[in-house]
């Protein structure tokens, strides 16, 4: 996550110790020794939406349904995913060792995780046991009562998924009408004092929209909205053609970066930050850098604190089936099964090659990655995306919109 208020305008935002704030022998912020990392847990496939990008091609399920098993569905799981999801009592045993771990923060997702009809008991477990929990969720199952719940629970915060504007989202996400309900569901987070944001993936289905979805945070006071870039997995696959060129990309982060500078200059205080594109920092880094060397001697610092992309690092997931991943995105390759080892056991095994190579692995990278001068604070992108463009997991990630001018390569 690149923090893009924190980096132009400075302030401080509750995730910044977890982006920023590097600790004795840790080799980014965030990751050390005897302490766990931040845990993605897709804790359900099943879903009651269908959105078009769904990196874990999640199985539509009936709408509003927490009592039902998985229905049919003609996508099923890549390699590497597990099968069944894990039950309450496995699901509590993965909790007890993620807190046992030192895990700073578990984000919920799924799928849709309040499809999971223990998913208000796995919350207090964790909470109990001193793990911060967030959640990732579409909003369309958020009334009142449940947003009520989440705040009693003690939810850290709720990240709300919109893919554009009414009809874009609906088309996006697979059903008419998710646009108002999700956005109901952030009036009922706002309502019931539940710290809550937006998520929105960009994709030359909705960034034209950029600037009506700005008006949106502002008008509905949202205070946190993250942006996304796409990574071409799950049913996100078919999508890499709609991805944005290089130009789109430099355009969109542009605006993005425009917002928050003025919203800055009007008083107005929201969390920004872009996501799963660490060629973000870099051009931040050196739109700052023109204008004020000294402030971009503050970002710089910073962005090396930060260290890029911490996929296997400071960032691990584990699917509904218990299997152990680098990132979400990572599903092709699992790297134990909770079902089989701790999380804890997975996590710490020297012996895991690709753990070992991602931790380390600047003499992997290839292509321009590679050869860019900016690796301390990217750190080769996003390895998922590469692999899903290319074959090699160790490639290049064409997501990169820099120039070979920007990145040190010879003209």
């Amino acid at each position: 996550m690149i923090g893009i208020t924190r980096l132009l305008c400075g302030g401080g935002f509750a995730g910044d110790a977890l982006r920023y704030e590097r600790g004795a022998g840790e080799a980014v912020a965030g990751a050390g020794p005897g302490r766990g990392p931040v845990v993605v847990w897709n804790a359900t496939r099943r879903c009651n939406l269908a959105c078009r990008h769904c990196y874990a091609e999640a199985i539509p399920t009936s709408a509003g349904s927490r009592t039902g098993g998985e229905e049919e569905s003609p996508a099923r799981p890549r390699a590497g995913w597990g099968g069944q999801e894990l039950t309450t009592a496995e699901g509590m045993a993965l909790l007890d060792d993620l807190a046992a771990f030192r895990v700073p923060v578990l984000l919920l997702s799924g799928g849709e995780p309040l499809l999971r009809p223990d998913f208000f008991d796995l919350v207090d477990r964790a909470g109990a046991k001193g793990v911060r929990v967030t959640v990732s969720t579409n909003g369309t199952l958020i009334d009142r009562a449940t947003a009520g719940r989440l705040k009693k629970a003690g939810v850290g915060y709720v990240g709300i998924s919109l893919d554009g504007l009414a009809a874009e989202n609906d088309f996006f996400r697979g059903r008419r009408g998710a646009f108002d309900a999700a956005v109901a569901g952030i009036r009922h987070c706002r309502e019931a004092g539940q710290k809550v944001g937006l998520r929105l993936t960009l994709s030359r289905h909705n960034f034209r929209q950029l600037p009506e979805i700005m008006k949106l945070v502002e008008e509905e006071d949202i205070p946190r909205v993250c942006f996304y870039h796409l990574v071409y997995t799950g049913r996100g696959k078919s999508l890499q053609g709609d991805d944005l060129s290089r130009e789109e990309t430099r355009a969109a982060v542009d605006s993005i970066m425009g917002w928050v500078e003025d919203m800055d200059r009007r008083g107005l205080s929201r969390e920004v930050l872009t996501v799963d594109n660490h060629a973000d920092a870099v051009y931040l880094y050196l739109r700052v850098r023109a204008r004020d060397p000294l402030a971009a001697g503050r970002v710089w610092s910073l962005l090396l604190a930060n260290g890029g992309n911490r996929s296997g690092m400071a960032i691990g997931q584990v699917d509904w089936g218990g299997e152990v991943h680098p990132d979400q995105f990572s599903g092709t390759h699992p790297l134990g099964n909770v079902r089989e080892r701790p999380f804890s056991d997975i996590w710490t095994d020297a012996s895991q090659p690709l753990l070992s190579m991602l931790r380390d692995r600047r003499q992997y990278l290839k292509g321009r990655c590679a050869a860019c001068r900016w690796l301390s604070v990217c750190n080769g992108n996003f390895r998922a995306r590469a692999e899903a463009a290319t074959g090699d997991y160790w490639q290049a990630d064409p997501a990169c919109y820099l120039t070979d001018e920007e990145i040190g390569l010879p003209a």
